[in-house]
């Protein structure tokens, strides 16, 4: 294959026909968090499907959402990118889509792949055929879809301070509260209660795993979770639910964060969510015992792997972590494989 020969034999339910490796999985993300889940999970399914937040509101993404009305393509971008095909074709692609303008004008900043994401739905009128569209020419190995029909803000109440000299704000927008001084308390989104993307709901029914994280934990995880219709599928479809959680506190957005502080964090949000494993990397984990209560609490089984690339970085290594996925899909916990309640 050269840069001349696209990819053949692509089709836009999910990657490449032919001999494909079961199960079906769909990762709910966005950013780095789910390009690291996207790229470990490639080596273990093709039958795979990203599910993205729609929420940002910075740089390149922000201002076309502003400009035109769009989704926000950034975190889409990002998961297409991690799907490529190994092959110099989809590695030029790749490249090409990652490309940022460094410039003294209007194009300073802006990403290509955000640029032709907005092309294509501009010219086919469709947020998923556009999508499969850059698929196609990526050759990915998988399907892209938003999690909501329509773009969304991140609104969070956040606490300043402690005791006496504790005090709350309201703060409005991805960007912003990413990267909080104080603690995120709650998040909800604006609209309330968007629509969620039927396809997005459509795949997580018929997974067969669903993972979340690891990512942004109020702005990229636990998001999917404030789309009513994403939040009903995520609590009745038959697929199993993996959690993957961070390798450090964000700084800002979760800063003092323990991994049970994230487990506890999401099962306040969604307290009748079951889980079928959490995934953490022991480096990580500050009380193994109050993770694996909190893991417990919400049904799940606690697999400790190391998954983390072992420099000190908080990186996941995507092999590493393409073995920690396996395991819990070939049940390597035993009962992993006996979902109860």
């Amino acid at each position: 294959m050269n840069l001349l020969t696209p990819p053949t034999g692509w089709h836009p339910t999910g990657g490449y026909s032919g001999r494909e490796r079961r199960p079906r999985v769909v990762a709910l993300g966005g950013g780095h968090g789910l390009a690291a889940t996207l790229g470990a999970l490639r080596h273990v399914t093709t039958a795979l499907t990203a599910v993205v937040t729609v929420a940002d509101d910075g740089g390149s993404s922000g201002r076309l959402r502003q400009e035109l009305g769009v989704l926000p393509p950034g975190d889409l971008r990002m998961a297409l990118s991690a799907l490529c095909d190994e092959s110099d074709w989809g590695h030029t692609w790749r490249d090409v889509l990652q490309h940022r303008f460094s410039s003294g004008g209007s194009l300073d900043g802006h990403a290509v792949g955000n640029l032709l994401i907005a092309t294509v739905w501009e010219l086919l009128g469709d947020q998923v055929s556009g999508l499969d569209l850059i698929g196609q020419l990526l050759g990915a190995k998988g399907r892209v879809l938003p999690m909501a029909a329509v773009p969304l803000d991140i609104e969070a109440d956040v606490v300043h301070g402690s005791g006496e000299f504790a005090h709350r704000a309201l703060v409005r927008g991805q960007s912003r509260v990413a990267v909080t001084a104080g603690r995120v308390e709650r998040v909800r989104l604006i609209p309330g209660e968007p629509p969620a993307h039927p396809e997005a709901v459509a795949a997580v029914m018929e997974a067969d795993w669903v993972i979340l994280g690891p990512g942004s934990w109020y702005t990229s995880v636990m998001p999917h979770l404030l789309v009513p219709e994403l939040a009903e599928a995520l609590h009745t479809t038959s697929a199993r639910i993996g959690l993957t959680l961070n390798l450090s506190a964000q700084l800002g957005e979760t800063s003092g964060f323990s991994a049970a502080d994230h487990l506890r964090s999401l099962h306040d949000l969604a307290p009748d969510l079951h889980l079928d494993v959490v995934v953490a990397d022991p480096t990580a984990v500050e009380d193994i015992d109050d993770l694996a209560t909190c893991a417990a609490t919400a049904g799940a089984q606690l697999l400790l792997r190391q998954v983390s690339e072992g420099d000190g970085t908080a990186r996941h290594d995507t092999l590493r972590l393409a073995g920690a996925y396996r395991d819990a899909f070939e049940q390597f916990l035993g009962d992993v494989g006996e979902r109860s309640g």
